[in-house]
């Protein structure tokens, strides 16, 4: 990739943020929101390379929702208390893609329950808010209702602490699944101390412990490559041929690296810092950790390109594809990817002594 393949869109890119940022009103954002897609797909056919696409797209939508809170808190009557709004999941790891719904949650100080009970009732109308204005403007909301609107995830920081912490020490099924989504948090809007609070105390409850890891990685192997001894590539009938690129390919990488990185007390969030600070604490060699990278990427490029090709043609982007419709090279790439996927399982599964 060399600097005339980004050039053309960074003053595109500089005047969509400016027009983020002195936005009006949510109608404005909207507009707004439509101009933040297509730039990335317009990066993405310049061949920027995926990470840079995601981390613009990523960072665009940032300013979306930092607007998007600025404008609600003119008309609703906040608490005078320190808080702040949580991007979680792909947003948390500054790797969206043109198809993401809302993975968002908020933190506020508190003294005892009984105010935060007091400043929850406060905070909500505001959050609700906020998440349909984000809806408006194109992020879908979440089916699982993992959002600041819900009760559940619009908590002070002690009681973020005693989530975080029941959790790890009582790993059930629905445990695991919040911390694949709330454990790759990041600040948004607000008082990121209190989100450098929460991390700390993240750190400390994770890092060395084996036990809570190794159900971590028990839960991260029930999604595996779908590569076949005697054929490339294995996909089911119902999907009549195609394969889950977020699910079975760029989690498997997600779900890994946030196992080695928690291990570690490492608090990126990203799937490649943490992967290369996985490197620096000798966890994996310098090698493997760059063609984890390197295949990771790979597969959100493809990713990418679906998503685009989609949106051109009118579908709603999406992550399935079928791999015989790709031309040979991208294939072979996509091959390739998953079985760096598969020796990174192999990698958590040596690590934590599990048998398969």
């Amino acid at each position: 990739m060399t600097d005339h393949n980004i050039l053309p869109q960074s003053g595109a890119i500089s005047g969509c943020a400016a027009s983020i940022a002195g936005a009006p009103d949510i109608a404005t954002l909207v507009v707004c929101a439509v101009e933040t897609r297509r730039l990335a797909r317009a990066l993405h056919h310049e061949e920027a390379g995926p990470a840079l696409v995601t981390r613009v797209l990523s960072g665009l939508n940032d300013a979306i929702g930092a607007r998007v809170l600025a404008l609600l808190a003119l008309r609703f009557r906040l608490p005078p208390t320190r808080w702040c709004w949580l991007g979680l999941g792909s947003e948390g790891r500054l790797e969206q893609t043109l198809t993401t719904d809302q993975d968002n949650g908020l933190i506020f100080s508190a003294s005892d329950d009984g105010e935060a009970r007091q400043l929850r009732a406060l905070f909500l109308p505001f959050a609700r808010a906020a998440n349909q204005a984000l809806a408006e403007c194109g992020f879908p909301l979440c089916d699982g209702d993992v959002m600041a609107g819900n009760p559940r995830w619009c908590l002070s920081l002690s009681e973020w602490t005693e989530s975080f912490a029941t959790w790890v020490r009582t790993p059930e099924p629905e445990a695991l699944l919040n911390a694949a989504i709330f454990f790759d948090f990041r600040p948004l809007a607000g008082d990121a101390e209190l989100v450098t609070q929460l991390r700390r105390t993240l750190s400390e409850l994770t890092r060395g412990n084996e036990i809570f890891l190794r159900m971590m990685t028990v839960n991260a192997l029930a999604a595996s490559p779908p590569l076949g001894r005697l054929r490339d590539f294995v996909t089911g009938t119902e999907s009549g041929g195609a394969i889950d690129l977020k699910k079975f390919g760029s989690r498997i990488f997600v779900d890994a690296a946030r196992i080695l990185a928690l291990g570690a007390g490492i608090a990126e969030t990203g799937t490649a810092p943490r992967l290369r600070g996985v490197a620096a604490e000798g966890i994996m060699t310098s090698a493997d950790a760059t063609a984890t990278i390197h295949a990771f990427h790979a597969l959100q490029d493809i990713r990418l390109a679906v998503q685009a090709g989609a949106g051109l043609d009118g579908q709603a982007p999406g992550n399935q594809v079928d791999p015989d419709r790709l031309n040979e090279f991208d294939r072979r790439v996509l091959l390739e990817s998953l079985r760096q996927a598969r020796k990174l399982q192999q990698k958590l599964k040596t690590r934590f002594h599990i048998e398969t």
